[in-house]
């Protein structure tokens, strides 16, 4: 079975310490435990969206923002670079 590790209790993604397929349960491990079934097949070192973000949300790993949810990503679901965008050094962000 795949496992997650969540590192802080405020975070809504996991970092999986085993690749994962789709369908899987993958067991919640660290500061948060249950599961959540995978939406897609996931690479080890990736992350796992552990609780519904709204488009717009914070991404929130170690408990710090990582960065926004550029669409609704169900828990399940493969969070990369697909469905959340960085806040951190974007130029058209200046001043905003």
């Amino acid at each position: 079975m795949p496992r997650a590790v969540v590192l802080h209790k405020e975070d809504n993604v996991g970092t999986l310490i085993d690749s994962a397929r789709k369908g899987e349960a993958c067991t919640l491990q660290g500061e948060r435990t249950g599961s959540v079934t995978l939406a897609a097949d996931i690479a080890f070192g990736h992350k796992v969206c552990i609780a519904a973000a709204a488009a717009g949300a914070d991404i929130l790993k170690y408990g710090q923002v990582i960065g926004r949810a550029t669409k609704a990503i169900a828990a399940g679901e493969h969070v990369h670079v697909h469905n959340v965008e960085s806040g951190r050094g974007r130029g058209d962000k200046a001043g905003a």
